[in-house]
């Protein structure tokens, strides 16, 4: 039986949301498919410029989430927007600097410096 992934998906402003993962877990591939509908779902309907996604509470994922988040970022890159990440484990982070993929997103230490670098730009 897949575990659920528990997420939040928020809209802080017209053109920013956020998904805050809330599982400390992200590794069943059901699970794991089930979130990236929801979130594609979303972002197809309402198509954010900024997708900022919090991380506080995660403490390991599947490398499927790293395909989910370069294929939003594709998706978004069509109309000029843009996949952040806040508050990463430096642990995980270390998966972005082995894969290269710390030069393809911008990290944050907290959603709320993610939020201010997005009014900023």
């Amino acid at each position: 039986m897949a575990k659920e992934i528990i997420l939040e998906i928020s809209t802080i402003e017209a053109n920013t949301t956020i998904v805050t993962f809330l599982s400390p877990s992200i590794s069943d591939v059901d699970a794991i498919t089930a979130a990236s509908t929801k979130i594609k779902d979303y972002v197809k309907e309402n198509q954010p410029r900024t997708l900022i996604f919090d991380f506080q509470a995660v403490k390991f994922f599947s490398s499927l989430v790293l395909g989910l988040l370069l294929d939003l970022r594709a998706k978004l890159q069509a109309y000029e927007g843009e996949v952040l990440i806040s508050a990463i484990d430096p642990q995980l982070h270390r998966v972005f600097k082995i894969t290269n993929l710390d030069k393809v997103f911008r990290f944050f230490p907290n959603r709320q410096k993610a939020i201010e670098a997005t009014n900023a730009d």
